[in-house]
């Protein structure tokens, strides 16, 4: 099903997001106006990071799902700028458990205004993101996005523990991934079958969408650490190592190389660090690991757009698809 030179099929984001421009300069204005703030500086690292660019898959995401599912009202904006905010929170946390001085080609937020500030507007953007769910005033949407928010953070100190853990299993990574990435494109993907009032099989079939296209993303971004330039990336490249995160490259690599470079592997992701950056990449190509996550990846967007093979035909869904082909053959 996975059809990555389908030219009838929508290629690029700029043309997707030409489809709910819209919707999406609404969700931007509605952002700007939730970004508000009596305390200034709240309101200039949330400003900085927000602006900093980014894809913005998983407000698009709801926005596509609800247009798709023929949902007429206006709470798809609502529940698309709290899913950036949520989003948003988990990078300004994230920056400071890493220690990043990158993201998206700019420095990090906490490089800028330092950790403290970030943790605890990071923690401002969460409990704005709790206030706007009470607006949209559905049980099932905050229950949905308060266990979202819940295993995200489980998921953020599974990793945490995986970290300079060489003995970390394949099946132990596709649980953090699930966690910290796909489970919030899950609840965008079901918020818009909540608000379009479909049943719960249609609810199950679009999260089931967004979980799958999670995965992938993320299965994607391990692999450009290993092979993307740092101008694409938006990151130093193989800053994953650096921090001792043993991504499925690394895995794969392990499982499947010489004693030697499983020897060479295992010591870089206890010690971290980029010192054997060039010989770990050596090993990751000849033992097909990027060939093996792209494979895993494309795998979760074949999955995903199976997802969607109930809902009617329309532009938005075959925006849908073409989200998920974008996933996998995306360089940055």
């Amino acid at each position: 099903m996975y059809a990555a030179e389908d030219t009838r099929r929508v290629a690029t984001l700029d043309a997707l997001r030409r489809l709910t421009r819209s919707d999406m300069d609404r969700v931007d204005a509605l952002i700007r106006e939730s970004l508000q703030s009596d305390v200034l500086l709240v309101s200039q690292v949330a400003e900085y990071i927000i602006g900093s660019g980014g894809k913005r898959l998983r407000p698009l995401l709801v926005l596509l799902g609800a247009r798709a599912l023929a949902y007429d009202g206006d709470e798809h904006i609502r529940a698309a700028a709290i899913i950036e905010f949520i989003h948003t929170a988990t990078l300004l946390h994230d920056d400071v458990v890493d220690a990043s001085d990158r993201r998206r080609g700019r420095h990090t937020a906490n490089h800028v205004f330092g950790n403290q500030a970030s943790v605890l507007v990071g923690d401002f953007l969460y409990s704005r993101s709790f206030q706007m769910m009470v607006r949209i005033g559905d049980m099932q949407v905050m229950d949905i996005l308060a266990d979202a928010t819940n295993t995200i953070a489980a998921g953020e100190v599974m990793q945490l523990m995986n970290v300079h853990d060489p003995d970390t299993t394949e099946e132990r990574y596709l649980e953090v991934i699930y966690r910290k990435t796909a489970k919030l494109f899950e609840a965008g993907a079901a918020i818009a079958a909540v608000l379009a009032g479909r049943p719960a099989e249609v609810r199950e079939r679009m999260a089931e969408y967004g979980r799958c296209l999670g995965a992938a993303f993320q299965l994607v971004d391990d692999a450009l650490d290993y092979k993307a330039s740092p101008d694409e990336l938006g990151k130093d490249l193989g800053d994953d190592l650096a921090e001792g995160k043993p991504t499925l490259p690394l895995i794969h690599a392990m499982s499947k190389g010489t004693p030697e470079q499983r020897r060479l592997i295992r010591a870089a992701i206890e010690n971290g660090g980029l010192d054997n950056l060039a010989p770990v990449q050596a090993a990751i190509e000849s033992t097909g690991a990027l060939e093996y996550t792209t494979e895993r990846a494309k795998r979760a967007a074949d999955d995903a757009i199976a997802a969607l093979a109930d809902l009617p035909p329309s532009d938005y869904k075959d925006s849908l698809i073409a989200v998920a082909e974008f996933a996998v053959n995306r360089r940055s």
